[in-house]
């Protein structure tokens, strides 16, 4: 009966210490509500299950986490929230973010997954023709407030009118209130037309590109971010982050 006992005790303990272990080794990855990078299913702005979210940076994610062995969550959150929360704390990452100088210390990078394209769109049939960034001085632009696009124009003297709402510039644009709208080369089209049913935005120029990534915490397990590289590597290799990419990208 004694030997039974302790054998029980044994049994408790060591389910005690794996459970802390499990814990310890489980990845908790957070993304933003920004289309079709990464979205929720249902339209709202937050999700807390990973079937719940979709989206190119999302899908190739769960690629990378179906070809590793690590435990994980992913959550949809307001961005600052998950950025902070990844930056702070261990075994914690969000995706997909800039690599930037200022979080560079902070995160070991998995991919490049994807990347934005820094575009200068004006509404559909429009004449403007721009052969250098500089050629947009005489524009009116519209951006996105506190977003990186719009800060870099405005801090190079562009005449550059910021929203809280992205979604409304198309729709400004269309009105005529802005010449050019700057945003992403892929999320731009699909707001324009989610939001105000905009099809065929003229491209106007791209005039850079921003390679972006997995982030995890510096501090992290080291198993768990070299099975995220390895299985980063495997679909890159064997074409799987390609037939993801093509689904987005035309």
């Amino acid at each position: 009966m004694q030997f039974k006992f302790q054998i029980g005790v044994m049994a408790l303990v060591l389910s005690f210490f794996s459970s802390i272990s499990f814990g310890e080794d489980k990845l908790r990855l957070y993304t933003e509500n920004y289309p079709p990078y990464n979205m929720s299913n249902s339209g709202q702005p937050f999700a807390h299950k990973a079937e719940d979210i979709s989206g190119l940076c999302t899908e190739l994610v769960k690629a990378i986490l179906k070809h590793s062995k690590v435990d994980f969550s992913l959550k949809l959150r307001e961005w600052s929230a998950g950025l902070n929360r990844a930056q702070k704390r261990p075994n914690h990452a969000i995706f997909c973010t800039a690599k930037t100088e200022e979080r560079d210390p902070y995160f070991h990078w998995i991919g490049p997954l994807t990347e934005i394209e820094w575009t200068l769109f004006a509404k559909p049939g429009s004449k403007i023709k721009l052969e250098s960034l500089d050629d947009a001085k005489k524009y009116r632009i519209g951006g996105y407030k506190g977003d990186v696009l719009s800060d870099y124009l405005i801090e190079k003297g562009f005449d550059v009118v910021t929203i809280a709402n992205d979604a409304l510039n198309p729709r400004k644009l269309m009105l005529d209130q802005i010449d050019l709208w700057i945003t992403d080369g892929l999320s731009g089209p699909y707001l324009a037309s989610e939001s105000e049913d905009i099809e065929d935005l003229t491209k106007v120029l791209v005039f850079r590109t921003t390679p972006l990534y997995l982030a995890v915490n510096v501090e992290s397990n080291e198993k768990i971010v070299n099975e995220l590289n390895n299985a980063f590597e495997l679909i890159q290799n064997n074409g799987e982050a390609d037939a993801i990419r093509s689904q987005y990208i035309q």
